[in-house]
């Protein structure tokens, strides 16, 4: 798969954003080999220079090999889900440092079953204060369709209801290798059904409805946005996707240069493709391949999230630009010098909090339009 040229994202960012991958047009057919020469040479030898963690995030990623956590793709899928994970190397820098529970903590929870298409499917409610009703996010975790649970990810989950001041559906699904692709994605759009559908037993508002997600979980939430247009149900007013997997290929700019990332480089994507997928073509499938998609018109407008160490952060972006492209309203902030995983880590990590602030504001912006 080659990522097409693509229209310039529109940034809204006081954060360095690392440049897209489009190239540069000429009229002249001479002068644009030169310019593609050229520009090919300047990403080879820079797509080895990995960015520097910041100090924060650098302490989360000590931390977590303090623990014991080893690269993904070392191990079995059972023993990735058993290593520590992200989540715990936040909670033992905030033990360290003596960082108290911000008022997240407050927010009410209470753990659901949703009918799936295959078996239930493992939910949690998030509830901020108040009379309501409230909007209603429904937010799918990531972990590559392999690992990770919505425990994993609730530090996410619990800031998007406080900032947003919104129910948050954090919606669980089938993962591989027990159940491969498209299996997660059945169960996504599944779960969002369910929220439509019983929102004001959630003293939710079935009117102002998003969808959020992370990582693989981005990819479940633009993918039902697609589907609920296609089926043409209730629509979200809004998508919020933090470094979303959209596309197949594994040679872009941003996996060159962050190959050997922690926690995410390019042999652990590889792990979950191996995983998650029953063969290698069915990455191809449109609802992996997004960048290369041609149906993309009537999305609702989206906040995308990237990260500079990060594999993932070249295709986020040329799916940005696709959906710019497709007449779609996209905003979009990348963060310098964190890495993949660093959106839940408001607690140790400044940029978070940013980010956080960032795709909430546009998610209350949404609902009350």
């Amino acid at each position: 798969m080659k990522t097409k040229p693509l229209p310039s994202l529109v940034l809204a960012s006081t954060v360095a954003f690392a440049p897209p991958l489009a190239a540069v047009a000429q009229t002249d057919a001479a002068a644009g080999a030169v310019a593609a020469t050229t520009e090919t040479e300047t990403n080879a030898e820079n797509a080895r220079k990995m960015a520097t963690p910041a100090p924060e995030m650098q302490a989360v990623l000590d931390k977590l090999a303090e623990l014991g956590a080893k690269p993904l793709h070392t191990l079995t899928p059972d023993e990735a889900r058993a290593q520590p994970t992200p989540g715990d190397a936040v909670a033992a820098v905030m033990a360290d440092k003596g960082i108290e529970a911000g008022p997240a903590a407050a927010i009410s929870t209470r753990d659901i079953v949703i009918p799936g298409p295959a078996g239930d499917i493992m939910a949690r409610v998030y509830t901020p204060a108040g009379d309501g009703p409230f909007p209603v996010v429904v937010y799918y975790h990531g972990g590559g369709w392999v690992i990770a649970d919505i425990d994993t990810y609730d530090a996410s989950a619990r800031a998007l209801s406080l900032g947003a001041e919104a129910v948050v559906v954090s919606s669980h699904y089938r993962q591989g290798p027990e159940n491969v692709f498209p299996a997660a994605h059945d169960d996504a759009y599944a779960a969002y059904i369910w929220a439509v559908e019983n929102s004001g037993k959630l003293n939710g508002d079935a009117a102002r409805m998003a969808i959020a997600g992370e990582s693989a979980g981005a990819n479940l939430a633009a993918n039902v946005a697609i589907m609920a247009r296609d089926a043409k149900i209730t629509q979200p007013l809004h998508q919020l996707l933090v470094y979303p997997v959209a596309g197949n290929d594994m040679t872009t700019p941003s996996y060159l240069e962050n190959a050997e990332a922690a926690p995410l480089g390019k042999a652990d994507m590889a792990w979950f493709v191996e995983h998650a997928f029953a063969k290698m073509d069915d990455t191809a499938d449109p609802r992996i391949d997004l960048v290369d998609r041609d149906d993309l018109q009537g999305l609702p407008p989206a906040t995308l999230i990237t990260a500079q160490i990060d594999p993932l952060r070249s295709e986020s972006m040329a799916y940005g630009e696709a959906l710019i492209a497709a007449g779609v309203t996209v905003e979009t902030r990348n963060f310098d010098a964190v890495t993949h995983e660093f959106f839940g880590m408001g607690a140790v990590v400044p940029q978070a909090v940013e980010a956080m602030d960032f795709a909430t504001a546009n998610l209350k912006a949404a609902f009350a339009k």
